[in-house]
């Protein structure tokens, strides 16, 4: 089959996450059940470019968004990709596709007086406690992704090299440097951790010994953060860009943050870039000659 043949490939080859694969796994089932329900064929292997529009067309009149849209079409512009390249098909027929477009989204970033309030606030009693208090301050510290702290094993800890490692995507390792805070909350956590029963060799679990899972980690940070901030949008990515913001903030080199990030390209990085323009507007209004003080 073509599409378990695409999957196997961005499996072994592209070394995608397993929730990647099932995001493009779903977009092509999701496909497929419109070829046969619209043209009683489910084969998608050959299709044209009007079988694809009027999917789009189907998509826009379902109220999805642009943006949810696009990546649809480039799960399926991917496939198609793969196909030509094993011989399959001989052209895409997406080749000339053109994405919708969408509106620039502004992620706005806890304030740092934000941050500092969840973490004085959480009480570090019990084991939830110890944990829901680091897994914030690894968050902000460290600036890494959900999945890249649910898949943080104890062995990746190096408190010689004051480091933990992180497996990002496509399973790229990348080092990052431990504050001596963090430090001290994982050597209390791991103590505590001792006393819960299981043998899961990952740093973060459940009180009954499990790894901890996505839905656990939002709503642990959406809880917390829902008592000090009014921001519609409460989860770890917005941590993750806090981090970025309040280090580009304070003058850390953009480079540097992109290889903390674990960003392949600095285009990535930079949509970061537009929340510390306010920070930078202040110190140039400070320190230009020509600048009206108050």
């Amino acid at each position: 089959m073509p599409i378990t043949s695409f999957l196997n490939y961005l499996a072994l080859e592209k070394k995608y996450s397993k929730h990647t694969i099932t995001a493009y796994q779903n977009d092509l089932i999701s496909f497929q059940i419109f070829c046969n329900k619209e043209y009683g064929d489910e084969n998608i292997t050959n299709v044209n470019y009007a079988q694809i529009r009027n999917w789009i067309v189907s998509l826009v009149n379902s109220k999805i968004s642009n943006r949810t849209i696009n990546r649809k079409i480039s799960s399926l512009k991917s496939f198609y990709k793969f196909l030509q390249k094993t011989k399959q098909i001989e052209t895409n027929p997406l080749v000339k596709h053109q994405a919708l477009k969408v509106s620039k989204q502004v992620q706005i970033p806890f304030s740092e007086k934000e941050i500092f309030n969840v973490l004085n606030a959480l009480d570090d009693g019990d084991f939830e406690s110890v944990r829901n208090k680091l897994i914030v301050e690894l968050f902000y510290s460290t600036g890494i992704r959900r999945n890249e702290l649910i898949n943080i094993k104890i062995t990746d800890i190096d408190y010689v090299n004051e480091t933990v490692k992180v497996l990002g995507k496509r399973n790229k390792e990348r080092y990052i440097p431990l504050l001596k805070s963090v430090r001290e909350s994982l050597q209390k956590y791991s103590k505590i951790r001792e006393g819960i029963e299981g043998e899961e060799p990952y740093l973060f679990l459940t009180k009954n010994g499990k790894k901890i899972y996505d839905t656990l980690v939002y709503r642990t940070i959406n809880n917390y953060f829902s008592a000090v901030s009014s921001k519609v949008k409460k989860s770890p990515h917005v941590i993750r860009h806090s981090f970025a913001t309040h280090l580009l903030n304070e003058g850390a080199d953009l480079n540097a943050v992109k290889e903390l990030l674990g960003h392949s390209s600095l285009a990535s990085t930079q949509i970061y870039t537009h929340s510390s323009l306010g920070k930078l507007k202040e110190v140039y209004n400070q320190a230009h000659p020509r600048s009206q003080k108050n």
